[in-house]
């Protein structure tokens, strides 16, 4: 637990991926360690770090603020189904991860950044100065990545997960919605927010997700599981995982979103179709959606989402136990976010909170439910599931950048595995905003594999198999990383120095051993 704390103490000044570390962390690692000692292991992630992104609610002395100070200080009633998970399972939650705002749900794009928030400031990625993260769960992501931790867990409501996974050369799993609970999780929406793991490799993902899928009776949507206890996701990691799949491409998903920057990634994706040819499977070009309409469905899902969220916060703030700034309501929320003068309006507007204050709808209303039911439609009928049938589908397979919207709105599970890096003479892109760099070279992308509810083993095999005859994440390496070594005892109280260096391989967990060996080691 020290050399993952001084690894964040390193690095943390300049990329901000940890937004606290927990106080208790080396106190409940000691617990583990002698619970281990006396031979009660309480399964594979015993002893093992994970962040939490700050949306993710603790009972503990750590804030859950979603990168707001509107919620500096408050406590909740119960922890979430998730903080809960992890620690009967044996983690030991180290931390919050920085995130952006409220999940990115606050600012237009011009005005907004990915990962930056007023209490945990602007995170960086680690794979090129002033790197973008993507975001939301931009902290988690940039974490893992670098060695400050074995895994995290991450949120999605449209792209948070997989999205910050590919820009930080890491796995990401978005799971089914329902998979697991969102319980006491700062919310966006109910209809399309879920928790999932972000690691180092499928492996690594595969054993904490195992460890947070589950019902939850705190949240209604994980009883639709169709199985009484979720499966070992770990198992299905099996080299030969692609053999007699048939995986689609959706052609039509991929080009409305092509620009100058795609040619690199496109290149990649051919590239790793034969990788899947060679391990048996049978690719479907042109497996297309039905019918994808872009603007359609953004505009229905932009309804779900705005009166979703204005719903959610009210029921989450009715879990405070303490409440400091009296946050009751969205409006509360603006109000107090124009005028804390950290909170940088206008500079940073509040153009989402706007839109969805004036709607003169609820969550609740016929308009509500008719644009939920169109998302469904168009993500599933008209989109995934319409793509699978058509083909006789197991998965369809998209780079990452173009994967998540259908899935978003219908409930469906994504993977995102890492594919590569943009080449040395790609030109630099600004974001929106113009203060961070979105494309430049050494920035890694991934590739996704999509599939029906509650697909997940068959979506994590394939990306098991694939990753294992690429290994592309260990071609990417970062710019800069920390030095302390994992491993040091607890004796040892010397930082090194941080490196910087843009030839480094990437750190894996236990001085090169991945969390996956670690835990056949100790399991």
């Amino acid at each position: 637990m020290h050399a993952y704390t001084e690894r964040i103490k390193e690095v943390n000044p300049i990329l901000h991926a940890v937004g606290e570390i927990n106080p208790d962390a080396r106190a409940i690692a000691r617990d583990r360690d002698a619970e281990r000692l006396a031979g009660r292991l309480r399964g594979p992630l015993h002893g093992i770090p994970i962040l939490l992104k700050d949306n993710i609610a603790t009972k503990d002395k750590m804030n859950n603020t979603a990168g707001s100070l509107a919620l500096l200080g408050a406590t909740v009633c119960r922890e979430s189904a998730m903080a809960a998970k992890l620690r009967a399972a044996g983690a030991v939650i180290l931390g919050k991860a920085t995130m952006g705002e409220w999940a990115q749900c606050r600012s237009r794009k011009s005005s907004g950044s990915h990962g930056w928030s007023a209490y945990g400031g602007q995170v960086y990625g680690a794979y090129h100065p002033g790197q973008d993260p993507s975001g939301s769960s931009s902290g988690s992501a940039v974490a893992v990545s670098i060695g400050l931790v074995l895994g995290a867990l991450a949120t999605e409501t449209s792209g948070s997960i997989v999205f910050p996974g590919e820009r930080n050369n890491v796995v990401g799993i978005k799971p089914t919605l329902g998979l697991t609970s969102r319980s006491a999780v700062i919310p966006i929406s109910i209809r399309q927010d879920t928790v999932g793991p972000m690691a180092r490799t499928v492996k690594d993902a595969a054993y904490i997700l195992s460890a947070i899928a589950g019902r939850d009776q705190y949240d209604n949507w994980t009883l639709a599981q169709p199985f009484e206890e979720p499966p070992d996701y770990v198992k299905a990691c099996n080299m030969f995982g692609l053999m007699g799949a048939r995986i689609g491409i959706p052609r039509n998903g991929i080009e409305y979103f092509l620009d100058s920057t795609s040619d690199p990634v496109l290149a990649a994706f051919t590239d790793a179709l034969d990788i899947l040819r060679g391990a048996e499977a049978t690719v479907v070009d042109h497996a297309n959606f039905p019918v994808f309409d872009f603007p359609s469905f953004s505009r229905s899902s932009s309804i779900v989402l705005d009166v979703d969220f204005v719903a959610g916060l009210s029921n989450y703030f009715s879990l405070l136990e303490t409440n400091p700034q009296n946050i009751y309501s969205l409006k509360d929320v603006a109000d107090f976010s124009r005028a804390e003068p950290h909170e940088e309006f206008p500079g940073r507007d509040t153009y989402v909170w706007d839109r969805q204050l004036t709607r003169n709808i609820t969550n609740t209303s016929p308009e509500a439910w008719s644009a939920y039911q169109a998302n469904l439609f168009m993500g599933g009928e008209q989109g995934v599931l319409g793509a699978l049938d058509a083909h006789n589908l197991d998965a369809l397979i998209m780079p990452t950048f173009a994967s998540f919207h259908l899935p978003a709105i219908a409930g469906l599970p994504v993977i995102t595995v890492p594919l590569g890096s943009y080449p040395e003479n790609t030109p630099i892109t600004m974001n929106p905003k113009g203060n961070l760099i979105s494309v430049a070279p050494n920035i890694p992308f991934g590739i996704a594999f999509l599939g029906r509810k509650w697909s997940e083993e068959s979506l994590i095999s394939f990306a098991y198999a694939f990753e294992q005859r690429t290994m592309a994440r260990t071609k990417v390496k970062p710019y800069i990383r920390p030095s302390f070594e994992l491993g040091r005892g607890e004796g040892h109280n010397v930082v090194g120095t941080i490196q910087f260096v843009w030839g480094a391989q990437p750190i894996l967990g236990n001085s090169g051993r991945s969390l996956a060996k670690m835990f056949e080691s100790t399991a």
